[in-house]
């Protein structure tokens, strides 16, 4: 019998592209430039939820267990977080509004926190720049930890600092990961792994 294979694409630059939007959109909110959350909802929805998703659901096809547990992890963090800004916003009625209480926020960031310390450590086996990522969503996460379980202001700029910072170091890797497949050779240089498989 025979048995064709078919080639499938790395599904990081989708993956990337979506978290390179969701936190570039949310971090203009941490750092004040634009006010409110109701137009972050689409965008953590659609780019951060939705586009991750997929990239998870093509990397578990591909066999690769750290791609799509971090894909599919981040994108059901961003499902999380646009309902909890709904929740806010009385989406889900007065009651649910008036009885958020955001420390149980904060113990999910802490949560998210532990996730992103062990999935940095597996980061070492890929490359520099999405060592990089996973560094500075550790700082994420120290931030919003700080931020809404202390009302720390020094948490809350590290928070959106590195939302930022995780927003352009996104785009770039998804960027190497699209135009380095393309022309079949390096054209952005993303760095070897620190730690071989």
């Amino acid at each position: 019998m025979h048995s064709e294979k078919t080639a499938v694409a790395d599904p990081s630059a989708i993956g990337l592209f979506g978290l390179a939007m969701v936190t570039l959109v949310a971090s203009s909110q941490k750092l004040g430039l634009t006010d409110g959350t109701s137009l972050i909802i689409p965008w953590a929805l659609f780019l951060g939820a939705f586009a991750q998703i997929y990239a998870s659901i093509k990397d578990s096809k591909l066999g690769n267990t750290f791609g799509a547990t971090a894909f599919g992890g981040y994108a059901f963090f961003w499902f999380g977080v646009a309902a909890t800004w709904m929740i806010q916003h009385g989406v889900f009625g007065e009651s649910m509004q008036a009885s958020a209480d955001t420390r149980q926020l904060g113990v999910a960031f802490l949560g998210y926190l532990i996730f992103t310390l062990y999935m940095t450590y597996g980061a070492l086996g890929t490359h520099k720049v999405l060592l990089a990522i996973f560094v500075l969503i550790d700082f994420l996460f120290i931030g919003l930890v700080l931020s809404t379980l202390f009302g720390s202001e020094f948490g809350h700029m590290l928070a959106a600092c590195s939302e930022l910072l995780i927003s352009l170091f996104s785009f770039y890797g998804s960027a190497a990961s699209v135009l380095n497949a393309h022309y079949g050779k390096t054209v952005l240089p993303v760095g070897k792994a620190l730690i071989k498989r």
